[in-house]
């Protein structure tokens, strides 16, 4: 005997339909999106203070190699973070001034396809994101093991 009355059952199915249309699955995708954009934001902010205050004030003191390697880190953490944040932006919010052509099936076929792409699009960002905080972190560690010179 299951738990849930008919009636119960029969909204739960019409949800799930509802869900899986095109408009609902975009309108998801997009609602991810614009999540992690702001999660990622949010941890860029962050790391860029926690670098500030608690790494390496002059990285001239350090050895020409650890001094490298933190430029080299930072430089591709930055790099990396700015691609993810163009992406989400992207995925978030689509080409300023593109116009669709009328129809329904187009609408339906656009609206599947933008939820793949902005699906992909938040998958490379995540792991964008992921790789430029790690190397920001690995810079900051850097300088805390070679500080150089006191």
């Amino acid at each position: 005997m299951s738990e849930f009355t008919p009636q119960e059952l029969r909204d739960a199915d019409q949800r799930v339909l509802a869900m899986a249309t095109p408009p609902e699955q975009l309108r998801a995708a997009l609602q991810q999106a614009e999540g992690y954009r702001n999660f990622l934001t949010t941890l860029t902010g962050l790391l860029t203070v926690v670098f500030v205050l608690k790494g390496q004030e002059n990285l001239s003191k350090m050895t020409t190699g650890p001094r490298w390697w933190v430029i080299g880190l930072l430089a591709g953490a930055f790099l990396l973070l700015l691609a993810a944040s163009w992406l989400m932006v992207s995925a978030v919010h689509e080409r300023p001034g593109r116009t669709l052509p009328s129809g329904a099936e187009y609408l339906l076929q656009y609206e599947r396809d933008r939820a793949r792409t902005v699906r992909r699009m938040t998958a490379w960002a995540r792991w964008m994101g992921l790789v430029g905080v790690l190397a920001v972190s690995a810079a900051s560690l850097v300088t805390w093991i070679f500080p150089g010179k006191s």
